[in-house]
This record gives C-alpha cells, sequence and structure tokens, in this order.
C-alpha cells in the first residue's frame, strides 16, 4: 500500500499562540500530534517536546528488535520523562503537559496507534468514520459508566479536564492497540480544537468530499474555525492507497 499523508495546524480564532505540535516522517513511518497545556510558554513546549521525543526515539530504534508496541510505548514513556526534566529546570513551566497520539507503520508489523489524553486517532472507511481512541478524560468516563449522554458531554464544564496526559509523575499507562486498515481508509489524527468544533458526521462528510488529503485538510481546520475556532486546531491525515502498477 502506498501512503499519501499531509498535517496542518492552525491557532484557531481565540488564541494567539498555538500550543499545538505535529510531526510527520517524511518517509511516512510515523505521525504524531500533540495538544500542549499549561501556560502561554509550558504548553507550547510540552508539545514541541513531547513529538521531539517521539522524532528521535523512533529513528534511533526504528531497525531494533523490539517490536512496534514496544517502540512507540518506549517513545511515549520517554516523552514523558523528558517534559518532567524539563518542569525541573524551569519551574515557571511545571504545571505544563500535553497529549499526543501517534501511529507508526513498520512493516511487516500491522500498523499500531499509541495515545494519552484527548488529542484522537479517528479511521475513515467507506463513509463510515470511527472513533479509534479512547479519551483520556473524565467525561469520556463518565459517559461510559452512563452517567452523562454524549450530548450532555458536549457541552459538559468539565469537558476538558484530562485524566492522564503526558508530563505527570503519576502517569502509570500508555493506551496502544494495533491498527485494522486497508487501502482505501483515511486515518485523521487530531487535537481537540477539531472535535470540540465539529461534530462527526461534519468531519465524515469533509473526509467523504475532498479526494486530495491537503485539500481534506484544509476543509476540516477551515470548518472548524467557521464553529468558533475557540483552540488551536491540528489535523494530520493518512490516506491508505493501492498501490499503481
Amino acid at each position: 500500500m502506498k501512503l499519501n499523508f499531509t498535517g496542518f495546524s492552525d491557532p484557531g480564532l481565540i488564541r494567539s499562540n498555538n500550543q499545538d505540535a505535529y510531526y510527520i516522517d517524511p518517509e511516512g513511518r510515523f505521525f504524531v500530534v500533540a495538544d500542549g497545556m499549561g501556560g502561554h510558554a509550558g504548553g507550547e513546549e510540552a508539545s514541541r517536546i513531547a513529538t521531539g521525543e517521539i522524532q528521535a526515539y523512533l529513528l534511533a530504534n526504528w531497525e531494533s528488535p523490539k517490536s512496534s508496541q514496544e517502540l512507540l510505548e518506549q517513545a511515549l514513556w520517554g516523552a514523558n520523562q523528558a517534559i518532567l526534566h524539563d518542569q525541573q529546570n524551569h519551574p515557571e513551566r511545571a504545571d505544563m503537559g500535553t497529549t499526543v497520539v501517534a501511529v507508526i507503520f513498520r512493516a511487516p508489523e500491522s500498523p499500531w496507534c499509541a495515545h494519552v489524553g484527548d488529542s484522537r486517532l479517528y479511521r475513515f472507511r467507506e463513509s463510515h468514520l470511527e472513533q479509534v481512541t479512547e479519551d483520556h478524560t473524565w467525561v469520556a468516563r463518565a459517559i461510559k459508566i452512563g452517567d452523562i449522554t454524549l450530548d450532555e458531554a458536549r457541552s459538559h464544564p468539565f469537558r476538558h479536564v484530562l485524566s492522564r496526559c503526558l508530563g505527570r509523575e503519576d502517569l502509570h499507562q500508555i493506551d496502544v492497540q494495533p491498527l485494522d486498515v486497508k487501502a482505501g481508509d483515511r486515518l485523521l489524527l487530531c487535537s481537540d480544537g477539531l472535535t470540540e468544533e465539529l461534530v462527526q458526521q461534519k468531519i465524515a462528510s469533509c473526509l467523504q468530499d475532498t479526494p486530495w488529503v491537503d485539500k481534506a485538510a484544509i476543509s476540516l481546520v477551515e470548518a472548524a474555525k467557521e464553529h468558533g475556532g475557540h483552540d488551536n486546531i491540528t489535523v494530520v491525515i493518512v490516506s491508505l492507497e493501492e498501490n499503481s502498477h
């Protein structure tokens, strides 16, 4: 399969700075989106450290005998440590943290995904959009156990409260999962600046209506801005295509 991919990040309409970061391996081996928090400099720094550490770790260990699952987990643990280390050296950034979602394509294994926080991975297949990751938020848990409905969650005052993020001593688990993909699928990695503004049907229609990944990415970001653009918006789209002979 051939991968076509693009990434796009926009500060949105309200915030003066962009605390999101993303990294796309030029060879299409891995993709990362991070959404930082914790003060003006802190959030920006946390997401930058996370994407940089993950990139460095994966590149350095790509040929190692470790499984993709191990590589991803260790890359994210390393990013967590690097942020903690930076917090110690810069007490003014002590409260910074970041979400992260990362996908790795490392043949012959199936692709894998890892995430912490509420940056998401979606899979778009045959007009159907499916959320692959499960948010590490108070609200996602409340929905799961039936305390609140999806509709209530959209406007819940605690909807931004993360139960997990990078940059915390008490991070005990990183969720990793193998991905089921086939030619024709599109993967969307995004920060919550997209999903806060757009319902799933709207995201699906942007992916459906625009065959070119670059245009699809821009149309998603523009749509999020039309719906308010309250937060930074970052999208990475990976399109899996048949090899043309």
